[in-house]
């Protein structure tokens, strides 16, 4: 469901009525006859429906985590803000970018539309920059022949399945992130999906390695193991990203869990 397209729509029709009466049928009626219940509604609901629409279009948009792929960072219903101007303005619905601003940075956890199904938005963390090259071998990870420096911390807990899964601090751009990884899930990536650009990622029985292209990023999830990522579909268009995650303003399950992340 587009549901920036639903607001649109809904801010196109309530508008209509509201200048519809205040610019011409407000003058027809008598002074002390009451507004029709479409003007009442329309012009009631517009400026709320307006505001609505500008606030998740060009501030702050919400979602909601629906998978695992990003344990221990974000976990399964978790509530997010989103900052939408972060990576520049765009107009809503066709997410078509009129103002540049910032680039993503390596470490950045993004909402973006997923490449094979653009109607979807996915939620990973941007590893590869374009013309960064991008390898994951044997649960490690390097950018153009650097290795991300990883540390060993306490095991992470899945409270749900009471299991115990290794747990790192793996440092992009000078900043720590908590990463999870099960020594014993193979290193090789299963079911490739094709992809554009697919000729330049090259896979082997120890992981991948990718060349980004110009305009796109290589993202990848914090639960290593348990994230369908630019590994399996390829790169992120520029055009697809969102914005930037950077709140937990609710979680039913624990409150304890709000606010700020990276």
């Amino acid at each position: 469901m587009n549901f920036a397209l639903i607001l649109f729509v809904l801010v196109v029709v309530t508008g209509v009525v509201w200048a519809f009466d205040r610019f011409w049928a407000r003058k027809k009626r008598p002074a002390d006859a009451r507004d029709p219940w479409w003007v009442e509604y329309g012009g009631s609901f517009f400026p709320v429906i307006l505001a609505v629409f500008l606030l998740r279009s060009f501030l702050v948009e919400p979602f909601k985590i629906p998978s695992g792929s990003m344990i221990p960072t974000l976990l399964v219903g978790d509530f997010i803000l989103v900052n939408k101007y972060t990576y520049g303005v765009r107009l809503p619905v066709i997410n078509k970018k009129i103002v540049e601003l910032n680039s993503p940075q390596r470490g950045d956890v993004v909402v973006f539309r997923y490449p094979p199904d653009p109607s979807l938005d996915y939620i990973k963390r941007v590893v590869g920059l374009p013309g960064d090259k991008v390898v994951y071998r044997n649960k490690k990870l390097s950018i153009n022949g650097q290795e991300m420096s990883q540390s060993k911390t306490e095991d992470y807990l899945d409270r749900d399945r009471l299991f115990y899964t290794p747990r790192f601090i793996e440092t992009l751009s000078g900043v720590g992130h908590h990463i999870l990884v099960e020594a014993e899930a193979p290193s090789f990536v299963r079911q490739i999906a094709r992809f554009p650009h697919e000729d330049k990622c090259h896979y082997n029985s120890e992981g991948v390695s990718c060349e980004v292209p110009a305009g796109h990023y290589f993202m990848m999830g914090d639960n290593r193991d348990n994230s369908q990522d630019s590994r399996f579909w390829g790169f992120v268009p520029d055009e697809n990203l969102v914005g930037k995650a950077f709140f937990i303003w609710f979680n039913f399950g624990d409150l304890k869990r709000i606010g700020s992340f990276h």
